[in-house]
């Protein structure tokens, strides 16, 4: 009809390119799969690993995903297991340098929550238990149960150091205790620092790091508390102890 315009009807957006199909390594295959994984869900959370769109990335097709990782939920838990099992590699290598005065526990505390909250295992762990995925041993990276082995080597440390003291050290349950308490503060920030620190009237954006910080005085503090003095061991004088008392007037 004369005076109405003609309207185009809207172009659907362009989906990208996928990548060219090239013969890879099973290897090669499976670190490209886990690669476009990560970087897909650093940009949009576990919704993002989709498979096809992962396989339009690599260049490989749908099932090939499948052949290497078994399902979706077993592709997350990869994603999530290589990036754990590279923290777990790294805080055993720090944990076991010989001098532990050398170890910056803030430091590292900084590192583990890096690996937990800016790249997202923490949100990967939490999707996969919400998920429902059970099949699997979650406490184990590596093939090693993670968060337990981490406790046996400080409480390794530990020990070592209460007996160059003449001390007893505490129960290694003490040390496990303080590695779960570190862990469920470190995953809770992970998920939920920002908005809890916001209800508590922490605004600024240094506030996470420094409450990282103050817990790791914390933890220092209760591992290096002094034991129980070992048999056959004097016991430090309680200050005071010794003085003649005052008689009473």
């Amino acid at each position: 009809m004369p005076g109405k315009r003609s309207r185009t009807p809207a172009r659907p957006p362009r989906k990208r390119p996928a990548a060219p199909r090239r013969r890879r390594s099973a290897d090669d295959a499976k670190r490209a799969i886990l690669d476009a994984a990560e970087a897909r869900f650093a940009a949009r959370g576990p919704e993002g690993i989709r498979l096809q769109e992962i396989a339009a990335d690599v260049g490989v097709a749908h099932p090939t995903i499948l052949h290497h990782f078994g399902s979706r939920a077993d592709l997350v838990r990869a994603v999530m297991d290589r990036a754990l099992g590279a923290l777990r590699e790294e805080l055993l290598a720090t944990l076991g340098r010989p001098d532990p005065e050398a170890i910056d526990v803030a430091a590292l505390l900084e590192r583990v929550f890096e690996t937990l909250g800016d790249h997202g295992a923490a949100r990967l762990l939490a999707w996969l238990v919400l998920a429902g995925d059970e099949g699997r041993d979650r406490d184990r990276v590596g093939g090693a149960p993670f968060v337990r082995e981490i406790a046996e080597t400080v409480h390794a440390r530990r020990r070592a150091l209460y007996t160059r003291a003449g001390r007893r050290a505490p129960p290694f349950e003490d040390s496990l205790f303080a590695i779960l308490l570190t862990s469920f503060a470190l995953i809770g920030d992970a998920l939920l620092g920002d908005v809890t620190r916001r209800s508590s009237g922490l605004v600024d954006p240094a506030a996470g790091r420094r409450f990282r910080a103050w817990f790791s005085q914390l933890l220092v503090a209760h591992l290096a508390e002094a034991g129980t003095p070992a048999a056959g061991a004097e016991r430090a004088p309680r200050p005071g102890a010794g003085r003649t008392p005052r008689p009473r007037r």
